[in-house]
C-alpha cells in the first residue's frame, strides 16, 4: 500500500503503525485504508486524542446523560472524570457496578475509542497483551490497532461497507456504524477524499 504518500498528511507515528494494523486486521486495499483513516482522523481530532474526555460540567451532564443525573445529582459529579466514568459505564460492556470504578478504568481509548472491560478483554486476546491489566496501553501502544480491531468486527460489517466504494453515500454508511449517527459527516467525507486521492496516486 502507498502509505508513504501519507507523509505530511498523517502523523509519522500513525504511518508507522499502519503496516502491522493492515496485516492483522484485513486492511487489504487502499479503499479500506482511506475509509479507516478518515474515521480515525475525525474521531480523534486529527489523531491527537487517544483518550475519552469525561470532564463534564453539571449542566452538561444533565444534557448528555439526563437519566443518569436527575435533579441536583450532577453537582456532586461535576468535573470529576473518574466518578463520571464510573457512573455512566457501570454495569454495561462487561464493567462492574459504579463502586468498582470499571467505567473509568475502561473508558474510551484509541483513535476510535475502545470502551468497556469486555471489549478490552476481547482485544487483549487478539493482540496477545494484557490490556485489561494495563488499559493505558490501548492509548499509548495500540491506538490504531484498537481502532482496526473495531473495524474488523465481523458483526459490524465495516469492511464490507467500505468495499462498496468511494462515494459520499458509502462514507455516510461507514459513519453510521462508527458513530451511531452522522456527526461530523462533511469533515469525514473531506478526509476520506483526501486520503483516497493520496493512496491511489
Amino acid at each position: 500500500m502507498l502509505s508513504d504518500n501519507l507523509e505530511g498528511h498523517v502523523p509519522d507515528t500513525v504511518i508507522a503503525q499502519i503496516p502491522d494494523a493492515a496485516a492483522k486486521f484485513n486492511i487489504s486495499n487502499s479503499l479500506r485504508l482511506a475509509h479507516f483513516l478518515a474515521q480515525c482522523a475525525h474521531e480523534s481530532g486529527g489523531f491527537k486524542h487517544v483518550e475519552e474526555n469525561l470532564k463534564y460540567t453539571a449542566e452538561r451532564l444533565k444534557v448528555v446523560f439526563p437519566k443518569l443525573f436527575p435533579g441536583s445529582l450532577s453537582k456532586s459529579y461535576e468535573l470529576n472524570p473518574a466518578k463520571i466514568g464510573a457512573r455512566i459505564y457501570a454495569n454495561k460492556i462487561g464493567n462492574g457496578d459504579e463502586a468498582s470504578g470499571d467505567g473509568y478504568k475502561y473508558r474510551g481509548r484509541g483513535y476510535i475509542q475502545l470502551t468497556g472491560k469486555a471489549n478490552y478483554a476481547d482485544f487483549a486476546k487478539f493482540i496477545g497483551e494484557d490490556v485489561v491489566a494495563n488499559p493505558d496501553l490501548v492509548a499509548t501502544k495500540y491506538p490504531l490497532a484498537s481502532a482496526a480491531f473495531f473495524f474488523n468486527n465481523l458483526k459490524k460489517k465495516l469492511w464490507a461497507t467500505c468495499d462498496e466504494g468511494a462515494t459520499n453515500e458509502v462514507v455516510k454508511a461507514v459513519t453510521l456504524i462508527v458513530n451511531g449517527g452522522t456527526n461530523g459527516l462533511p469533515e469525514r467525507i473531506k478526509l476520506f477524499k483526501e486520503f483516497h486521492s493520496l493512496l491511489t496516486q
